[in-house]
C-alpha cells in the first residue's frame, strides 16, 4: 500500500457562499474531486462536533447492548427497518467479516432501536443535517456537469419526502491476526453520495490509480464518496470509488456512513445531457429499489453489481 497521499478537501462554507468567485472555484475543485477521486474530505460544514461525538457515542452504546436486547433486529431482509449482525452478507459470504453492523433505514419513514434511549433523538438530528449536506454536495455536482443546479436532486427526487437514506454503523474490534481478516472487502457504495464518520482510529482506504491510499481524515471533517448511482447518472464520468475496510490489533474502530439515494422506485439511468447518443450511452438503467436487491443478492466484490449494467462498448 502506497504512503498516504492528500485527498481533495472541500470547504462547504465556500461551496454555500454568497461569494459567486468562491462558490464557482469550490465548485471546481468538487468537480475534479469527483472526476479524479470520487473521494473527497469536507470541512467547515456547519455540523456540531457534539452531535457527531453525540452519534458515535449512541451508535458505541448500541453495539454494547447485550445480545438477547440486539435480537429483535437480526433481520435477513433488505428492507428491514432495522438490522445489526457480522458480515454483509451472510447467505452469500463464505467467511464473515470482522465487524459488527448496524443498518437503518432512516428516510422516508425514520426508525430507530428502542435502545439506547438516548439513540433515537441524536439519529434523527444526525440524519437530518446529512442529508441537508447532500442535496449541498449534490447541488454542486450538477453545476460541475455544466447542468443547472438543482438538476439531480430533481431530477431523481432526492429531496423528495420519498427519498432512500440509509444509515449504517460498522464496529470493528481489535483484531488478533489483523493480516488474516478483513473488516469489509472491497467495493463500492450504491446510492448517489455516502457521508462518513468515524471515531479516529484509521482503517478506510481507497482505491486511487490502481493503489490503496489509507485515509487520514482532518478533525471534524466528514469523508464523502461517489456512489454507483452517480456513475450510472454522469454515464461513467464520475466512477464510484472502491474502498475497503482494514482492521487493527490495538483499539476498536467505529465508522459511521449514510447513504443517500432517490426515491426506491426512481428508475435511474444516464443524463441524456451527458449522453451525445443512444450509442453512447454505457450504463442499463435500473430502478434504485432493484439494484439494491441486485446488491444484496451478490458477495460484496468491488463493482460486481455495477458491471452486470454496463453496456458491452
Amino acid at each position: 500500500m502506497e504512503p498516504e497521499e492528500t485527498v481533495p478537501i472541500i470547504d462547504f462554507s465556500l461551496l454555500t457562499s454568497h461569494d459567486p468567485h468562491q462558490r464557482s472555484k469550490t465548485i471546481t475543485q468538487l468537480g475534479n474531486a469527483c472526476l479524479n477521486w470520487g473521494f473527497f474530505m469536507v470541512i467547515n460544514h456547519g455540523v456540531a462536533e457534539t452531535l457527531r461525538d453525540e452519534i458515535v457515542r449512541e451508535t458505541e452504546s448500541f453495539f454494547d447492548l447485550r445480545g438477547e436486547e440486539k435480537k429483535q433486529y437480526a433481520g435477513k431482509k433488505l428492507f428491514d427497518p432495522i438490522r445489526c449482525g457480522t458480515s454483509f452478507n451472510a447467505n452469500v459470504d463464505k467467511t464473515l467479516l470482522w465487524r459488527d453492523y448496524l443498518k437503518i433505514h432512516v428516510h422516508p419513514h425514520f426508525n430507530a432501536p428502542a435502545k439506547p434511549s438516548g439513540f433515537s433523538k441524536v439519529l434523527q438530528e444526525y440524519c437530518e443535517k446529512t442529508r441537508e449536506m447532500a442535496s449541498e454536495l449534490l447541488r454542486g455536482i450538477s453545476e460541475s456537469l455544466g447542468l443547472e443546479e438543482r438538476y439531480i436532486n430533481e431530477k431523481l427526487g432526492v429531496e423528495s419526502s420519498e427519498s432512500h437514506q440509509l444509515f449504517v454503523a460498522n464496529m470493528y474490534p481489535p483484531c488478533p491476526q489483523p493480516e488474516l481478516a478483513m473488516g469489509l472487502p472491497p467495493h463500492s457504495d450504491h446510492g448517489l453520495l455516502t457521508i462518513l464518520m468515524q471515531n479516529g482510529i484509521q482503517g478506510l482506504q481507497v482505491m486511487h490509480k490502481g493503489k490503496w491510499v489509507l485515509i487520514n481524515p482532518l478533525p471534524n471533517s466528514f469523508l464523502v464518496n461517489t456512489g454507483d448511482h452517480m456513475e450510472i447518472l454522469t454515464n461513467g464520468k464520475y466512477k464510484s470509488v472502491v474502498h475497503r475496510a482494514v482492521v487493527n490489533n490495538k483499539a476498536t474502530r467505529i465508522s459511521i456512513g449514510t447513504a443517500h439515494g432517490p426515491p426506491l422506485d426512481t428508475l435511474v439511468s444516464p443524463a441524456k445531457e451527458l449522453v451525445a447518443d443512444d450509442a453512447d450511452q454505457a450504463y442499463l438503467g435500473i430502478t434504485y429499489r432493484n439494484y439494491l436487491e441486485l446488491q444484496q443478492s451478490k458477495s460484496l466484490s468491488g463493482k460486481s453489481c455495477l458491471d452486470r449494467l454496463r453496456f458491452s462498448m
